[in-house]
């Protein structure tokens, strides 16, 4: 990209409709005729507004509940193990921490090749409704597993299946919506995680009343009712789910249809050339040797395990924290849903910060610093847990509120300082990978034979969140001196030494382009 010209989204908002309309003349004209162009410089910005929020309302509310579904499915196993899951299929040692690591094996390895296939179904409510009632299948068959090893296999299965949404929804998001609309979108569905935590928990502790029934204990239960449920959001998917503009003519009209088209046409017209052919080449070897070679993929890779090492331990393991403290089963799954309130409210609130001050580092340092606090106090005072119940659980609720403001910022830095398409939509997925495997770490840190103290759980995630403030902090430091260095040659002299290929080439790294901090 010309890093001299304005971006596509800092003209939709910077320009006034006659100038925008010039710049849709000047610019898509080989790729977009005159008449849609003009169509586009006078479609009115209340219409816009109007069919955005349209699509707000069909698209994200089936999204938001299609992830509170992924999250309880695969944070339930937490709830079940409280409920006694543990003694009926007579686990031992890290039994749990096995049942609970060997999901994230597919899931990590399957995510990339999930979205691949999306890409190339026109119906995405076809592939999602297909792999939602699958894993909703599989967590059903969970509640009637008769040993270990059926556990083993059924944790593995939901792993294949549930690999492919989190991408997915995020492919779809950005099929719908123009870059300078995605973030607040995409925070909104981390923080339906967050309210899933609190209503997973909430659910349990009903669930669990049904000890007893049908001759099942209430740990089967868990499973067996949250897999129907999934199921049943899953079949809604093939009626509620968008697929694309031209396929949603009963809620849109032939002129909202045609914008949401073109917008995205003329989007994609603004990037270079070059950036245009590669986005078709998702497996080249030059974009791979640029990435492994970019420091920024490490660091932000570093600081997205501030998050994912310490989070996905505390989804397995809260429930038996709080029982550490001297709670009942149906009182610690109660006692579950406000830390993840706190993270779901955070969550939202940071990413509206960051993204009106257009800078990242504060709002992400911010919640790194809550986690180190609340996890110092945890190895602390954990030891004599039950002296120190209030400490304790407010420590919880702070890691939690610290937790979940971070994967947010870390997504849209990475975005922001990557503008070559095909180079960001790899880092993109290997970023999500990167966090994945740090569940996969997670789900090992807190050892039974440790409780209450978990010096092994407690000390790792303060340790990961540390490091995040280390990684964070020193990725804003050399993007800032990379800045300066660049703003060291004046443009008429970057303009003699390199040619505009050369600039296009070069993406990120170009004497012309500043990276966000």
């Amino acid at each position: 990209m010309d890093p001299k010209r304005p971006s596509a989204e800092s003209r939709d908002v910077e320009q006034s409709p006659l100038e925008k309309s010039h710049i849709i003349h000047q610019e898509h004209s080989g790729s977009v005729s005159q008449d849609d162009a003009d169509f586009l410089a006078n479609f009115s910005e209340e219409r816009k507004k109007r069919v955005v929020r349209k699509v707000d309302w069909r698209l994200l509310p089936m999204l938001v509940l299609l992830y509170l579904m992924a999250y309880m499915d695969k944070t339930n196993i937490g709830n079940a193990k409280i409920e006694g899951m543990t003694k009926d299929l007579e686990m031992r040692g890290e039994d749990y921490n096995v049942a609970v690591a060997i999901f994230f094996i597919p899931f990590v390895l399957c995510e990339v090749p999930s979205n691949m296939i999306l890409h190339k179904i026109n119906r995405p409510s076809i592939y999602m409704g297909g792999i939602v009632i699958a894993w909703g299948v599989i967590m059903t068959l969970t509640g009637i597993v008769q040993n270990y090893a059926g556990l083993l296999a059924t944790r593995f299965m939901l792993g294949i299946f549930e690999a492919g949404f989190l991408p997915g929804a995020v492919l779809i998001i950005s099929n719908w919506y123009l870059p300078q609309e995605t973030q607040v979108r995409i925070a909104i569905l981390y923080t339906s995680a967050a309210t899933g935590g609190a209503f997973s928990g909430l659910l349990a502790f009903a669930i669990g009343k049904m000890d007893g029934i049908a001759g099942l204990d209430g740990w089967r239960w868990i499973f067996i009712l949250e897999g129907i449920f999934t199921v049943t959001v899953g079949a809604l998917c093939f009626l509620l789910l968008c697929d694309s503009p031209a396929l949603s003519t009963s809620w849109l009209d032939a002129e909202e249809i045609r914008y949401l088209e073109l917008r995205q046409l003329a989007r994609r017209s603004n990037s270079p050339r070059e950036f245009r052919d590669n986005t078709k080449k998702h497996f080249d070897l030059a974009i791979f040797k640029d990435i492994f070679c970019d420091y920024k993929l490490y660091l932000l890779s570093l600081a997205n395990w501030s998050n994912a090492v310490p989070n996905y331990a505390m989804k397995f393991t809260m429930p038996t924290i709080l029982t550490s403290m001297g709670y009942k089963s149906a009182n610690a799954q109660l006692l579950t849903i406000p830390p993840y309130i706190l993270g779901a409210i955070s969550a939202y609130a940071f990413a509206i910060f960051a993204d009106k001050y257009s800078w990242r580092y504060p709002f992400l340092i911010g919640p790194q610093i809550c986690v180190v606090v609340a996890f110092s106090v945890l190895f602390a005072l954990s030891g004599n847990i039950e002296d120190n119940v209030a400490a304790c659980y407010f420590a919880v609720c702070l890691a939690m509120l610290g937790l979940y403001p971070i994967l947010p910022g870390v997504n849209a830095w990475n975005i922001a300082n990557t503008p070559d398409p095909a180079k960001r939509s790899v880092n993109i997925g290997l970023l999500v990978c990167i966090g994945n495997i740090g569940g996969l770490v997670g789900s090992y840190i807190y050892i039974d034979r440790e409780a209450p103290r978990y010096p092994t759980g407690y000390g790792t995630s303060l340790a990961f969140a540390l490091a995040g403030i280390v990684a964070a902090t020193l990725l804003e430091f050399l993007l800032r001196r990379s800045n300066a260095k660049k703003a060291q040659m004046t443009d008429e002299e970057v303009r003699a030494r390199y040619t505009d290929e050369d600039l296009d080439r070069m993406g990120e790294k170009s004497p012309l382009f500043k990276y966000t901090l």
